[in-house]
């Protein structure tokens, strides 16, 4: 194994260790503030808004890109700015949908205020941080190689599997212990997610 794959290997892959160290950071400090888990999903819908417009500036960045298997109103398509455009603006108006109907349910499920201020600004700062450099490393990729723009696009969702199951089950209810599942849920996500795509991009760049 070269040093390079060293690198990219989960257990030297700085950039999988800092993430797991946010979520970790993330659920202590909704652990210690007593935050219920309605509470700890406002942060990370705070992520999931991150991820998404990184993707957006991901999508629209993108210099060579592959079409294939990608459709649009069930045509098959040329990669062409217009179908950057085209595919960025749709799934900014798709991926924002859902999060605002995240958003409104957070803000239904807690009408009284939450205990969030400095500490939901940390956590939303430390998870920015962490994609911009995330952000950084994919652009380089995906200009080094040429990455399927329909992959790209549906990537990011998911990461919000873990919330739609906590939504759809009503976790909301379990107290200190839906604290620590739904982090844990998120977390493994999140690693999951995380070095999926950065395989996937390194078969198909040859990095």
């Amino acid at each position: 194994m070269t040093a390079a794959e060293r690198r990219r290997s989960l257990p030297h892959d700085a950039s999988v260790w800092s993430l797991v160290l946010v979520n970790v950071i993330a659920l202590g400090v909704a652990l210690a503030g007593g935050w219920s888990l309605i509470d700890l999903m406002a942060v990370y819908w705070a992520q999931s808004v991150i991820i998404g417009v990184s993707y957006f500036f991901r999508i629209m960045g993108l210099e060579r890109f592959s079409t294939r298997n990608f459709r649009i109103n069930n045509r098959n398509v040329d990669p062409t700015p217009e179908t950057k455009r085209k595919t960025a603006i749709f799934f900014l108006c798709h991926y924002g949908f859902f999060h605002v109907g995240y958003l409104v349910f957070i803000m239904v499920e807690n009408p009284h205020g939450s205990p969030w201020g400095l500490g939901l600004a940390v956590c939303a700062i430390a998870f920015a941080i962490n994609h911009y450099y995330s952000y950084r490393y994919h652009r380089a990729v995906d200009r080094s190689g040429t990455p399927n723009i329909g992959t790209l696009m549906f990537t990011p969702y998911l990461r919000v599997v873990p919330m739609h199951l906590t939504i759809v089950f009503g976790a909301v209810a379990m107290g200190a212990t839906g604290v620590l599942v739904f982090g844990g849920m998120k977390l493994v996500a999140d690693v999951v997610m995380h070095v999926a795509e950065h395989r996937l991009l390194s078969r198909r760049t040859g990095h």
